[in-house]
């Protein structure tokens, strides 16, 4: 489990294969990390494989690759890090489970001097779970929605988020990882269920 206040960020020093790769990442501390241990990637829980120095590398299958946007990432790029909840650790977010519903475009992005807003396009089939005030996470980043429409929503950001993590070089056109609060999720589902029983 994570909470979505990201500790740090990683940079990416190699990618090894195709179809499925292994990525070798530069994590900004591996202290008591153990192999096996999990990791968020830009919100992908994803399992160190193996631990050299600072430099640790997870191998990424097909489908994760498929429904995030790890299958973009090149050698060099910064991604936000977030090592798995602890027992007795503060919960300063919301709950997140690593697995990610699907990928977000930014459709629009406004920059003043005390925030930053954003815009975000997703499909339908995710939306029906986005509601204002709820929680969110976008790229493992734990995020409270904003104004919503029938196929985007908002999103406002304060700036020590912007220094802390990698949304603040996101621009118009670029892609992000999409988890929803999975008690949102599971109510939103529940009731739909009842609904269609009942007709």
């Amino acid at each position: 489990m994570f909470t979505g206040i990201v500790e740090g960020i990683g940079r990416i020093t190699e990618i090894e294969g195709e179809a499925a790769i292994r990525l070798f990442i530069e994590l900004p501390s591996v202290e008591k990390l153990a192999i096996g241990g999990s990791v968020a990637i830009d919100g992908v829980c994803l399992t160190a494989v193996e631990i050299i120095g600072s430099v640790v590398s997870f191998d990424v299958i097909p489908e994760t690759l498929s429904v995030t946007t790890l299958a973009d990432l090149r050698a060099g790029a910064k991604v936000n890090v977030e090592r798995a909840l602890r027992m007795g650790d503060e919960l300063g977010g919301h709950l997140l489970s690593g697995h990610i519903m699907g990928k977000g475009r930014i459709i629009q992005r406004q920059k003043s001097e005390k925030h930053h807003d954003l815009r975000i396009e997703i499909d339908t089939r995710i939306m029906r779970f986005i509601q204002e005030k709820g929680f969110i996470a976008i790229d493992g980043i734990s995020l409270t929605v904003g104004e919503v429409s029938a196929d985007s929503f908002a999103l406002h950001l304060i700036p020590e988020t912007l220094r802390l993590t990698t949304i603040n070089h996101k621009l118009e056109g670029d892609y992000v990882n999409v988890e929803i609060d999975s008690m949102t999720k599971t109510v939103v589902e529940t009731v739909e269920r009842m609904l269609e029983a009942k007709s």
